[in-house]
């Protein structure tokens, strides 16, 4: 059984990233993924400065070991000024090769307009710079506002399909590269 981690790259407190993850990840369980979401509104982390500790930061730790034993990773994060966002981007920074070498990754960026695939870019890059596997499918959840229903569920059928078909990549590649 693979095991996939969600990390969920916004403060927003009714995040459309932590729905679109939402959707990834119970889509992974049904196929019979053990999963785990790492909620970083719920996570007291400081910024990344370089080093490699961070005593008074408990939840460095706790990222770095919850992401070190998944086999593969779901990123989801706002897309802010055509980019990953900044919580996004320091979480990964808090983490090393050590932590991301050879997990397997897909990728879902959220946009309040049209959907692109900026962040999506910019992830891809940074997933590749420290050794990771990015899966071919990837979603841009464009015009977020009026994506989901009050429960949370996508209302475009297509974008659903979109999802059952990263999901069912994910699981499949991360046993493939992973062994597992």
């Amino acid at each position: 059984m693979v095991k996939i981690v969600g990390i969920i790259g916004s403060l927003r407190v009714q995040s459309y990233s932590a729905k679109a993850l939402q959707q990834a990840i119970a889509r992974v369980e049904a196929l019979g993924a053990e999963v785990e979401i790492l909620d970083l509104r719920e996570m007291n982390l400081p910024f990344c400065n370089g080093g490699d500790e961070y005593p008074h930061y408990p939840d460095v730790i706790k990222l770095r070991d919850t992401v070190k034993e998944a086999d593969g990773l779901i990123l989801a994060t706002p897309e802010y000024h055509g980019s990953v966002s900044g919580v996004m981007k320091n979480a990964l920074d808090l983490m090393s090769f050590e932590h991301l070498s050879d997990k397997v990754v897909g990728m879902i960026s959220v946009l309040g307009g049209q959907s692109n695939s900026n962040a999506l870019n910019d992830l891809r890059i940074i997933m590749r710079w420290v050794h990771a596997w990015v899966i071919p499918e990837q979603i841009a959840v464009g015009q977020a506002w009026q994506a989901f229903n009050e429960e949370g569920k996508l209302l475009d059928e297509k974008l659903s399909k979109r999802f059952d078909q990263f999901a069912q990549s994910l699981v499949n590649n991360t046993g493939k590269l992973r062994g597992v």
